[in-house]
């Protein structure tokens, strides 16, 4: 049987094109369901309130830099979305004084600025080195933060960037948030031409997938503009560097945050639902996370809403 057509971008696959089965169990699942699909490798985590939850991000850098050693590197590949948890992060180490000069930092991704061929400036408004750099490490005390060697953002020649996941850095968590259209970084679904015409890409294929220049799903880009510019789908690239899959398999844990801002009641519950029961399909790119070893999926629970319809 042929698979449906994208519903947001027919020259597309994404979430839309999956088994309508599938879609309304998702739909019909509650907050007290997300909770019960925690399984070994998987755990569904739920905040109540927005201070809990962000600190228990930020947390999560502080712990991975705390173990981090000269002769045993440690680091956290951490998003731009969210980002509140990034002036936490400064404030707990400047306030407990930590050391934290031996431990190493990689973002997940930045913008792709096609008229250059090269990554956007920081001096861009969306940069996302620009924002971990002004949230966070410009934050943190001369003396106690790491040196620009240990920070890893990835440019549009991808070389150096990847080669500092050989080299002996431990990443202890890759964090990430959720898009509108399912993925972690900007591990998109891919475009639906060529031999991925009738089927998307199976998942060793996609497992494939490095560091590596990509063209945005509509979806993301118009979830971008509402984020981060005001709606203004005009001034977001379409196109963006991001971390792949190989590297999300060389961090020890992937831990993704769910505040409600980024992707909607049904997303949020697609993915666990997917990820719990073994559900790998490539349209939605998150799923593949269904054979990482260590998964966490963490909730704010005000956050979730509910898939019921309400009109507005």
């Amino acid at each position: 049987m042929s698979r449906r057509t994208s519903a947001i971008a027919p020259s597309w696959w994404d979430y839309t094109t999956l088994d309508a089965e599938l879609i309304d169990a998702v739909a019909r699942l509650s907050a007290k369901d997300l909770q019960k699909l925690s399984r070994p490798g998987f755990q569904v985590c739920f905040y109540d309130t927005l201070e809990d939850f962000y600190l228990a991000e930020a947390l999560e850098y502080v712990e991975a830099w705390r173990r981090s050693t000269a002769d045993n590197p440690v680091g956290i590949c951490g998003p731009i979305g969210p980002t509140e948890q990034l002036p936490l992060v400064a404030r707990i180490v400047n306030a407990l004084q930590l050391d934290v000069r031996a431990g190493h930092f990689w973002g997940m991704d930045e913008w792709f600025d096609a008229a250059t061929g090269l990554e956007v400036p920081v001096t861009h408004p969306l940069s996302f080195e620009r924002c971990d750099r002004e949230f966070c490490f410009n934050r943190i005390d001369r003396r106690l933060r790491m040196s620009d060697a240990h920070l890893h953002f990835p440019k549009a020649d991808t070389a150096a960037f990847r080669a500092t996941w050989g080299s002996g850095v431990r990443c202890a968590v890759m964090q990430g948030g959720q898009g509108d259209v399912k993925h972690w970084a900007f591990n998109d679904p891919l475009p639906r031409k060529g031999k991925h015409l009738n089927t998307p890409p199976s998942k060793e294929e996609y497992r494939r997938l490095a560091t590596r220049v990509v063209n945005l799903h509509p979806l993301t880009i118009a979830q971008n503009a509402r984020t981060s510019g005001g709606g203004n789908i005009s001034m977001v690239p379409t196109q963006a560097i991001t971390v792949g899959p190989v590297e999300t398999w060389l961090a020890d844990k992937v831990s993704i945050w769910h505040a409600g801002n980024h992707d909607n009641p049904f997303g949020q519950r697609l993915t666990a639902y997917m990820i719990s029961k073994g559900i790998v399909d490539t349209a939605v790119p998150m799923s593949l996370l269904a054979d990482h070893p260590n998964v966490q999926f963490n909730y704010f629970r005000s956050g979730i809403g509910s898939c019921s319809v309400e009109m507005h």
